[in-house]
């Protein structure tokens, strides 16, 4: 293209043999890339490196080995300040904008004199902003935050522009506006652009080459228009579209769940097997639509068959082997990729009083976390393994997930108590897991959804739901207060413990309902010396409640 000639031939960025770990974990596996001008477009599904490569670009990770030069100067090492100061722009995921500025304060703090880019252009190039400029940067919508992003970056006249998934979460009239910009920016020619996108349709628009980027390494390097009229091509480099039965047979099946999961819970595993279980599955890679013989073309039935492993315990089994014990802890668990300051912030509070905490990460972003229980750890527990969390669809995702945390939980059940703070969405995802736990281990759920009805939540639990009042989307007076006051109660809870006088006695569930209150008080008072009755309202809820406990093997009879 023309733009390309107008350049020097140097390139504005140079990746070599980039390897970055995250402990033991292999993030990064030796990334090759070139990019001299235009867009370069990387894609890849979730979970592939592309987030972490971007970050590695601008000194937000640590790189092992490797070397990433710009405008031909070394670049590893050094801090981000330094590398933005080398020419580079950098959108993140997510936008990560200031709530509390509006877009010309957003703006005008970023402005360097005598840039290229001043505030003006920026509003002549994404008029939308000039007529929203006294906003906050959290009443903008998803495209207008990913406008102000993008124009925050170009105003440090950058050389080398990184977009880390613009489209993200956008509707499709909004992915066409912010495709449209790029288009605008890719036609001014000022501006290399390194595109990182899962949108196929996006990349491949605006990108003159496309790199696919599989398990940490960047695998193919092809003519985006080639990638973008061929969609047998997108099926085979990146499993887009329709999943046939060649690609089916290519995949090995999941393991089905035992038929009687009673009985499969009472035998336990065989140590030794299991240990020799690990190491056979550690080297082990099955065959998918992301193997090498499909990225070079080769036929599916040319992919050698799954590598039997006899009796493969599933991930319920393997999972505690690679797990601490947690029991005794208390659970903060959430989306920490959008509520990690309140759920920390309640985390450090139960801290402070000498709990010990362990943090679970459940989101389904696919963003690598710190948190003690990563989202990989807990999707590996769902019956079809993460692939079924990490699926790119947020609703399937999200159900898959809260499946995946109740499994999890069933294997954790010892927990002294646990704790959540989110919105309808993340109450649902937890509380189901939440009501797997048996009665008496504290429960509390802050949640906006908890001055409605929250039967669907709480079931036949004794889950504490707790009113937010403000949003748990930030910190405040007001937030502060409240996710101090359930982390207190849980705390409480927790420090107090239940009056167990009766404990050895056997349990006796009875349901009560109006004509029979005389009967179950003679009852009971025929059998407290020997019994420790527990009357339940013959509600429907209260059944269930006693259910539950019968489940949990904490009833010896039931009247």
């Amino acid at each position: 293209m023309a733009r390309r000639a107008e350049r020097a031939p140097s390139a504005v960025l140079s990746v070599k043999d980039l390897q970055v770990y995250y402990g033991s974990s292999h993030a990064l596996q030796g990334v090759n890339l070139n990019l001299v001008s235009g867009v370069h477009a990387v894609v890849g599904r979730n979970g592939m490196g592309k987030t972490t490569l971007c970050n590695a670009i601008m000194g937000l990770v640590e790189v092992r080995s490797g070397s990433i030069r710009i405008d031909g100067q070394e670049a590893t090492g050094k801090k981000p300040h330094e590398i933005a100061a080398m020419g580079v722009g950098y959108t993140p995921q997510g936008r990560r904008l200031w709530t509390s500025l509006t877009v010309d304060e957003h703006l005008r703090m970023t402005e360097i004199r005598g840039s290229a880019w001043t505030v003006d252009r920026v509003y002549d190039t994404f008029p939308r902003l000039a007529e929203r400029r006294s906003n906050g940067g959290g009443q903008l919508s998803g495209g207008e935050q990913q406008m102000l992003a993008i124009g925050r970056a170009l105003l440090r006249d950058p050389h080398l522009l990184v977009l880390d998934e613009p489209t993200e979460g956008l509707a499709p009239v909004i992915v066409a506006q912010v495709e449209e910009l790029l288009h605008k920016l890719a036609e001014a020619g000022d501006v290399a652009i390194l595109l990182v996108e899962q949108n196929i349709g996006v990349a491949t628009s605006v990108a003159d080459d496309v790199a696919i980027m599989v398990n940490g390494q960047i695998t193919t390097v092809m003519d985006a228009s080639a990638l973008g009229n061929d969609r047998a091509l997108q099926q085979r480099l990146l499993g887009v579209g329709r999943v046939d039965e060649a690609d089916m047979r290519a995949v090995p099946a999941p393991r089905p769940p035992a038929e009687d999961e009673a009985e499969a819970a009472e035998v336990a595993p065989d140590p030794a097997a299991l240990q020799d279980a690990k190491k056979s599955l550690s080297g082990y890679v099955p065959p998918t639509r992301w193997s090498r013989a499909r990225w070079e073309g080769a036929s599916v039935d040319a992919l050698p068959e799954p590598v039997a492993v006899p009796a493969t315990p599933a991930a319920s089994e393997i999972a505690p082997l690679f797990a601490e014990n947690l029991s005794g802890q208390v659970l903060v668990a959430g989306t920490f990729d959008t509520k990690a300051q309140e759920l920390g912030f309640i985390a450090d509070r139960l801290r402070a009083r000498g709990i010990s905490v362990r943090t679970v990460d459940l989101s389904t972003s696919g963003k690598p976390s710190s948190q003690s229980v990563p989202p990989h750890l807990v999707a590996t527990w769902h019956p079809r393994g993460a692939s079924a969390v990490f699926s790119g669809d947020r609703g399937q995702s999200v159900a898959a997930m809260a499946e995946a945390f109740e499994r999890w939980i069933d294997a954790h059940s010892h927990v002294k108590g646990i704790i959540s703070a989110a919105g309808s969405g993340g109450t649902a995802l937890v509380t189901p897991a939440m009501r797997r736990l048996p009665v008496g281990v504290p429960k509390v759920m802050i949640s906006t959804v908890a001055s409605g009805n929250v039967a669907p939540y709480v079931g036949p639990s004794d889950i504490m739901m707790m009113y937010s009042v403000t949003d748990v989307q930030g910190l405040n007076r007001i937030s502060r207060s409240v996710l101090g006051n359930g982390a207190d109660a849980l705390a409480g809870m927790i420090e107090a413990e239940a009056d167990t006088q009766s404990a050895d006695q056997p349990a006796i569930g009875m349901t009560m309902f109006g004509v029979t209150t005389t009967a179950i008080q003679n009852l009971t008072t025929a059998l407290e010396a020997d019994y420790d009755c527990l009357v339940f309202h013959a509600t429907g809820t209260g059944g269930q409640s006693m259910e539950k406990l019968a489940e949990s093997g904490l009833l010896a009879g039931a009247i």
